[in-house]
């Protein structure tokens, strides 16, 4: 890592002014940024974290799985990122030496719901040209002795990583090009102006009195700021009719005895009207069996810990429409995933279902993981990528999941989007 990356961001700079800004320091920014340096080697390009690391939030909570793609709408920017994603994701690892392990994916039914769901995924498997086979509860036994079922959809090109790796290598690499990450900097502060936009920060040192604010003018601002999305286009004044609902995701991981329990990652067949995916078992690249996650309502965006409470997320969330509709169109679902969450036999069951084996002491603890899911006043999740724009700059307002899978072509279409922008001007 270089010394830019590792240095504070309150130290001295006479640099304040950048043909291109962006905040956020999870993957799809450092993608971004990187993919701006490349394409633009003789202009300027400044990446700011608010954190005092990169990939603090979404980017490192998740389960680590390089998706091939299975679930997306055909035609749907998700389903071409994915696939587009997967083998730039795979190249990228191998240049820089990045641990990758093709385990694959089985998708288990267990009962005749879960199988008519089933055999509809797998149509769509082939409509988006995934490589997947189809197999009965004989071959599902045979590939996955402890794992039980009617049948399972196997994806041969599913893969894990860690992706906190992945945005360390990126940002290094963005360095190399002379690209520059400022770390605890946070932004208070977004004007569009006629010649761009200025970024003022708060850059925090250990004691907070020693804080101090600074102006950053940039020519362009792209903003991939996940679960404060919503808050960075209020910043901006931008008119928006979303807002970001935190979902809580809870892991447990398996003891030691059990990381040879699975050859493959198991997926239950998901609920097609909801964005979340089920509980599975993971397969970690360091080894270890994860069991996750649920999706409980958030009470706080960066809530990971135990006690997650956080006065203003919680009125932002209740000063909402949108809020109250998705809560009450999804009200049964919610509330047994309350119950789960606080009732480990619950959440027990639903791997259970599939992996009998598995008893309520091998649930160990393991760090929680928020999904920013933006959410329109009409209660409608939204399932695509969302963008808002000014006249110097664009937000990315939802990326979801496969996000970190798809990070590379997503940096690639944010650029093209920004030169089509600048074109305009």
């Amino acid at each position: 890592m270089s010394d830019v990356h590792k240095s504070d961001a309150h130290k001295s700079d006479d640099h304040t002014r950048y043909d291109y800004i962006v905040i956020g320091g999870g993957i799809v920014g450092v993608s971004t940024a990187w993919q701006l340096q490349q394409r633009y080697p003789d202009k300027s390009v400044l990446l700011l974290e608010k954190e005092a690391a990169l990939s603090c939030h979404q980017t490192g909570h998740n389960s680590g799985v390089i998706h091939a793609g299975v679930y997306y709408a055909p035609g749907s920017l998700k389903a071409s990122f994915c696939k587009a994603g997967v083998e730039a994701t795979k190249a990228f690892c191998a240049e820089h030496d990045i641990a990758v392990e093709n385990c694959g994916k089985l998708l288990v039914a267990t009962d005749d719901a879960e199988y008519t769901r089933m055999l509809a995924l797998y149509d769509r498997c082939l409509d988006n040209g995934i490589d997947v086979q189809l197999l009965d509860a004989a071959q599902l036994n045979e590939a996955e002795p402890n794992i039980v079922g009617l049948g399972a959809i196997k994806v041969a090109t599913t893969s894990i990583v860690n992706y906190r790796e992945v945005t360390e290598k990126m940002a290094a690499a963005f360095e190399a090009l002379g690209g520059r990450v400022m770390l605890n900097t946070a932004v208070t502060g977004l004007e569009d102006t006629q010649h761009g936009v200025r970024v003022t920060v708060c850059s925090e040192t250990v004691r907070v009195e020693q804080a101090s604010s600074q102006v950053y003018l940039g020519g362009f601002l792209v903003v991939c700021a996940g679960l404060m999305a919503d808050r960075m286009t209020h910043m901006m004044g931008l008119p928006t009719d979303f807002q970001i609902i935190p979902y809580r995701g809870e892991y447990y991981r398996l003891p030691e005895k059990h990381n040879q329990i699975v050859n493959h990652l198991i997926y239950p067949i998901p609920d097609p009207d909801l964005p979340f995916l089920g509980v599975h078992l993971t397969r970690m690249i360091d080894g270890s069996v994860t069991v996750g996650p649920n999706a409980v309502q958030g009470w706080k965006r960066e809530g990971y810990g135990t006690w997650n409470v956080d006065w203003q997320d919680i009125r932002d969330m209740l000063g909402f429409p949108g809020f109250w509709k998705v809560t009450a169109k999804h009200l049964k679902v919610g509330l047994k995933e309350f119950k789960n969450s606080w009732w480990k036999p619950g959440y027990l069951a639903l791997v259970n279902k599939y992996c009998p084996q598995i008893t309520e002491q091998d649930l160990l603890p393991y760090p929680a993981g928020i999904r920013a899911q933006a959410v329109l006043k009409d209660g409608s999740l939204v399932h695509d990528f969302l963008f808002a724009e000014s006249a110097h700059s664009l937000h990315v307002c939802n990326a979801p999941s496969p996000a970190a899978t798809s990070a590379i072509p997503i940096g690639q279409y944010i650029c093209d989007k920004v030169a089509d922008k600048e074109a305009s001007l």
